[in-house]
């Protein structure tokens, strides 16, 4: 598996990138994130190919979208990280958060922290994400779509 910004030449893969009703309840639509990061340019979306399938996308978003999860300047929004349904269970979503810290340090230098915020109900996707290394440090905040955790890895 290899993790790569988006680009136009990957519109095929996003096309084909199934999300059931369940996982949009957490996350938002790839083609929805790619649309706000092509107007947003501290947005970058992640795909993570595995045999020439998109089984995990992910968006980076620093400066603004981070400060309300975040005081350090030097950190990245880890947000919509979802995994194509027909791909789930395979070990995909873990893979690609274990590739994401030197991702982070290769592309994005002047980082030092990833940030994520997880809701309080998805009980596997905080479950994965303490298995990845990130951390709860026992913040809370509401989100749209209920109480969230966030949780921090450092590099």
């Amino acid at each position: 598996m290899e993790l790569y910004i988006y680009t136009d030449k990957y519109n095929e893969l996003i096309e084909n990138y199934k999300l059931t009703e369940e996982q949009m309840k957490f996350t938002g639509t790839p083609i929805e994130c790619i649309e706000i990061s092509n107007e947003d340019a501290d947005r970058s979306s992640i795909l993570a190919i595995e045999l020439e399938q998109l089984v995990t996308f992910f968006d980076l978003h620093k400066n603004e979208g981070v400060k309300p999860y975040s005081q350090n300047h030097n950190a990245i929004l880890l947000r919509a990280f979802s995994t194509d349904a027909r791909q789930q269970g395979k070990g995909y979503a873990k893979k690609a958060l274990q590739l994401l810290p030197q991702f982070v340090k290769n592309d994005f230098s002047d980082i030092d922290e990833i940030v994520l915020a997880v809701n309080v109900a998805n009980v596997a996707a905080q479950s994965l994400y303490k298995k990845c290394g990130f951390v709860d440090n026992g913040v809370r905040t509401m989100g749209k779509k209920g109480e969230l955790i966030i949780m921090s890895y450092y590099l």
